[in-house]
C-alpha cells in the first residue's frame, strides 16, 4: 500500500469485466440495481454497471434514467 492510498483510498482504475446474475441467485446490492455489477480488482468494492451506456452508472444515475424510460412510455 502507498502512502496515497492509505490517505486517499482506491481510485478504482482496475476493474472486472461485467458479471450479470442469473435468476433467483443471490444478489448483492450493487447487482440488484442493473443486474451486472464490476468489482474493483485493487480493493474488492462492487459497481452497478449498465449495458445500454457500456460504463459503471450510480443509483441516482439509474433511477433517473427510469423515470425518463417511463414518461417516454406514458407520452406514447
Amino acid at each position: 500500500m502507498t502512502i496515497l492510498d492509505a490517505l486517499f483510498g482506491c481510485w478504482h482504475k482496475r476493474m472486472s469485466f461485467p458479471i450479470t446474475t442469473k435468476r433467483g441467485q443471490r444478489r448483492s446490492a450493487a447487482a440488484s440495481q442493473t443486474g451486472t455489477y464490476v468489482v474493483c480488482l485493487d480493493c474488492g468494492k462492487e459497481f452497478p454497471y449498465s449495458w445500454e451506456e457500456m460504463r459503471v452508472v450510480d443509483a441516482s444515475q439509474k433511477a433517473s434514467s427510469a423515470m425518463r424510460s417511463l414518461a417516454t412510455k406514458e407520452a406514447a
